[in-house]
């Protein structure tokens, strides 16, 4: 069946599903599960900012879930979280469903959080003071929030440019705040990917010197080639098709902090946010944000163009991921954010 053809017959199908809600539909039921833990690696990050406001206006309560809410050093670690069973849901990147389909595990993304990847990587003028290219980072260590997580393979792709095989550098976990900077600034790594607000305190210290940037829409375009999704709720597609409620909960949670964040302004920001989060600087913690609002979703929605470009790159860096392989429809569904869309206007 050719794929324009495809997508025509499956978004007839979310219209025909989203209609049957209206009246009568599992949209308007409680959660079947209103009591679930979720996996997030780096909760702190700018990366996972709806999450944190979904969270801390009150957002996921007032769609009845209470939620254990388990933050990883990265995404890697919330993943396994998930397919160990620790935890129901995930706050990662998209990706990870790629990656996952391609090892035989039908996972499946149901609302984005970021429609850019927020990860820059920058050396460090310490310990290559000399840095000219790409290629002096072959043999360095490269942090990276944790192994296998979306900032490894990021860090992979600018590499690759030089020519640098993962195995040719040494990947160290850093996690994705104060331990990240401790590691940067102790000399410990050579060159960092990772996410705001640490990458910023770094940056307007001029401690490091960023050599790839898609904390905006045209540095991820630069990057991947394309639109490139970033953060989203995934789950078993298992578990969403035994709790639609649940998910629709989790999604209308998620849209409600990205309608939010359309108008918030600084203050608002700082009221909602932990302070923990801004790592002891109040304005270099805004002067972040404003780098990465753009790079917010804004409606839950995956775009048409996202999943194809987060395919074609992670088959550059995951010998398992084959394109031909791969269904990217059974990867995300716009059904629950699409209802969530309707319900806030978002």
């Amino acid at each position: 069946m050719p794929l324009a053809h495809r997508r025509h017959l499956l978004r007839l199908a979310s219209a025909t599903v989203l209609a049957g809600l209206g009246s009568h539909g599992w949209a308007q039921d409680k959660p079947e599960k209103s009591r679930l833990t979720m996996a997030v690696g780096g909760k702190a990050g700018f990366y996972y900012l709806p999450l944190t406001i979904a969270e801390q206006l009150g957002y996921f309560k007032s769609e009845g879930l209470e939620l254990d809410i388990r933050d990883f050093d990265g995404g890697s670690q919330a993943l396994k979280a998930a397919t160990s069973g620790a935890a129901d849901v995930v706050s990662g990147a998209y990706e990870h469903t790629i990656g996952l389909q391609a090892r035989g595990l039908a996972y499946q993304a149901f609302v984005l959080q970021g429609r850019a990847p927020q990860i820059a990587m920058g050396v460090s003028p310490k310990t290559l003071p000399h840095y000219r290219q790409l290629s002096d980072l072959k043999g360095r260590r490269i942090g990276v929030s944790a192994p296998g997580s979306s900032t490894n393979m990021v860090a992979n792709l600018v590499l690759a440019r030089a020519g640098i095989r993962p195995h040719e550098v040494q990947f160290v976990g850093v996690g994705t705040s104060a331990g990240a900077l401790k590691a940067f600034r102790m000399g410990e790594i050579d060159a960092l990917s990772n996410i705001d607000p640490v990458m910023t305190v770094l940056e307007k210290s001029g401690e490091i010197r960023i050599v790839s940037d898609t904390r905006t829409l045209k540095g991820t375009k630069d990057v991947f080639g394309g639109p490139m999704p970033a953060a989203c709720l995934y789950a078993p597609q298992a578990f969403i098709e035994r709790h639609p409620a649940t998910c629709q909960a989790l999604a209308n949670g998620v849209v409600h902090a990205l309608k939010w964040l359309q108008t918030a302004g600084p203050s608002d920001i700082i009221k909602a946010v932990p302070e923990s989060y801004m790592l002891g600087d109040r304005g270099l913690y805004l002067a972040a944000f404003s780098k990465v609002r753009d790079a917010l979703a804004v409606d839950g929605l995956m775009p048409e163009a996202g999943p194809p470009t987060a395919l074609r790159s992670l088959a550059l860096v995951d010998e398992l991921v084959r394109a031909d392989r791969i269904d990217l429809a059974r990867t995300y569904t716009n059904t629950f954010a699409q209802r969530a869309k309707l319900k806030f206007r978002a």
